[in-house]
């Protein structure tokens, strides 16, 4: 019986692992090709490796790519942070504080997910002109904040609807408030949830294309619209290109690599209710 299972356990493994391959196949072109020289690079040896480690390229990338690295973590960092607390408090008051609205408030605030880019693009510039944010990281800021709001709100409602309702009604008979009690009692607990939409933010803002081409101007581009205009206009060093689409995309894969037990964690923490 228990040697039946192995066997099953290992046919399970099988199919993930295959999938786990076809995914890593993007990244091992990527570095293939980051490492070759630019005589080396072609369609027909694509799959080849390279004749030598041409670490030149990375250092190239990196050098046209580093002010924009600097205008991505100053836009990543405070849209994540900013995000993850308004999602916090929004979400203590939707699930601690019965008041009249709150079933509607809720599903609109939701509603926000589902609205794509594209659709508010022009509104969105309009009114980033009118507050004079047109431009500069500031207004990409917000719109991150923004547009992260629905995510966080709904990530912190389902975790506080986890918490044990002994435990908020014990910390008011100890004289304290509503937000004496967000601030001394849930926020405490609620570290998993941070991990969860701290790092949803990061890859999220980190990632982000067209609010950064369409809401800055070159001097605050931000690393993933500078990496699309790293191709010449008649010839492309695709070596030089695939060095700096990975390191662009580094930071996010360490962040999953590093932290991803604790993002599945948090994650699974406010799953069982909403």
């Amino acid at each position: 019986m228990n040697q039946t299972r192995s066997l099953t356990r290992y046919w399970l493994y099988l199919p993930l692992l295959l999938m786990s391959l076809f995914y890593l196949l993007p990244l091992f072109i990527m570095l293939n090709t980051g490492f070759k020289s630019f005589a080396e690079v072609s369609l027909q040896t694509m799959w080849r490796l390279p004749s030598g480690l041409h670490f030149d390229n990375f250092v190239a990338a990196y050098e046209k790519l580093a002010p924009n690295f600097t205008n991505t973590v100053a836009m990543v960092l405070p849209a994540a942070v900013v995000s993850s607390i308004l999602g916090s408090v929004n979400g203590f008051v939707l699930a601690r504080w019965k008041f009249r609205g709150a079933d509607v408030i809720f599903p609109l605030l939701l509603f926000g997910m589902f609205i794509p880019y594209q659709s508010i693009l022009i509104p969105l510039v309009q009114f980033m002109r009118t507050i004079n944010l047109y431009g500069g990281l500031p207004g990409l800021i917000l719109a991150h904040v923004i547009y992260g709001i629905p995510i966080t709100t709904l990530t912190f409602r389902n975790y506080y609807a986890t918490v044990p309702k002994e435990l908020v009604e014990a910390s008011r008979i100890d004289g304290a408030g509503l937000f004496g009690t967000y601030w001394h009692i849930l926020l405490p607990l609620s570290i998993p949830s941070f991990v969860v939409v701290l790092i949803w933010q990061f890859t999220s803002a980190w990632n982000d294309f067209l609010f950064a081409v369409v809401l800055t101007n070159p001097a605050s581009w931000p690393v993933t619209v500078a990496l699309n205009n790293m191709a010449g206009s008649q010839i492309i060093e695709w070596n030089v290109q695939m060095a700096g689409a990975f390191l662009a995309a580094l930071p996010t894969l360490l962040v999953y690599v590093l932290l991803g037990r604790y993002f599945l964690r948090g994650l699974m923490a406010g799953a069982l209710k909403g």
